[in-house]
């Protein structure tokens, strides 16, 4: 497994280098993107949309399941927050970063933030504790769901802005550079979708700091590692936000769970 690959700055523009970075390898990372205070006051907002859920028993939001767990002392956490922009201003706010206007041009003409289609911005806290139900995810690519919508492939980046520092032993995100450029047959068949956990010799470990951004094509594949490390250290949360293009498709709160939200139970 590499952990050393090329960190870059994001400013107005996206340079050449960067460009041909992502283009190569179908990821990008960028260093410091927001604040230490920004992080914090961000964990702080999330803690209270989870009290909220939580009182309110909320088991969807816009068709999309909300993930609850166990955290360390055996107490109710939400572990998997669909659509949490529409839930706290600051959230709605961070969408509205003109920085993450450069980013759409990895797409180019059509291309925008998907903040009420998909599952809008995500957000994943997870914790490897005794209870523990959300510690990893197995291989996949985010293109799947197009195809079980019967759709073709419309390009899709995620954009992940991490609120946790890591350590390789920590787990998080792993992608297999380059597969964002394969048939559709290695799309589909590559890999188990999400029933295969095992590490690639290929796979390039994303190892971020809080603040970083991170973008990665969604027909790379990619997994989230197991932590290592048990209890508070293993603590981590990241926020996930689609660049789409194609037919604009917003949710609502009236919007039916999509099939291929059945395979939720196969997601740890």
């Amino acid at each position: 497994m590499n952990h050393a690959y090329t960190r870059f700055t994001l400013g107005e523009t996206l340079t050449d280098e960067q460009n041909y970075f992502f283009n190569k390898n179908g990821f990008i990372h960028f260093k410091n993107f927001i604040t230490p205070e920004t992080v914090s006051d961000i964990i702080k907002a999330s803690i209270l949309v989870q009290q909220d859920w939580i009182t309110q028993e909320k088991i969807k939001v816009n068709g999309i399941p909300v993930k609850y767990g166990k955290d360390l002392d055996g107490s109710a956490i939400v572990q998997r927050f669909a659509f949490i922009n529409q839930h706290h201003p600051l959230f709605g706010e961070l969408t509205h970063d003109p920085r993450l206007a450069v980013l759409l041009n990895l797409i180019g003409p059509g291309a925008r933030l998907g903040t009420d289609e998909k599952d809008g911005m995500v957000l994943n806290h997870y914790v490897n504790g005794p209870e523990s139900k959300f510690t990893q995810m197995g291989w996949h690519t985010d293109g799947l769901r197009d195809i079980f919508h019967g759709q073709k492939l419309n390009p899709m980046l995620n954009i992940g802005i991490h609120l946790s520092t890591l350590k390789p032993e920590n787990g998080g995100l792993r992608v297999l550079p380059g597969t964002h450029k394969q048939s559709l047959y290695n799309l589909l068949f590559r890999k188990k979708y999400f029933v295969d956990n095992k590490a690639d010799f290929k796979e390039v470990a994303i190892i971020p700091e809080a603040g970083d951004l991170t973008i990665h094509d969604g027909r790379l594949w990619h997994r989230v590692a197991q932590s290592a490390v048990s209890g508070e250290e293993s603590r981590r949360r990241v926020i996930y936000l689609p660049i789409i293009a194609g037919k604009y498709e917003p949710k609502h709160e009236h919007s039916p769970t999509a099939f291929y939200q059945r395979f939720a139970k196969l997601v740890k």
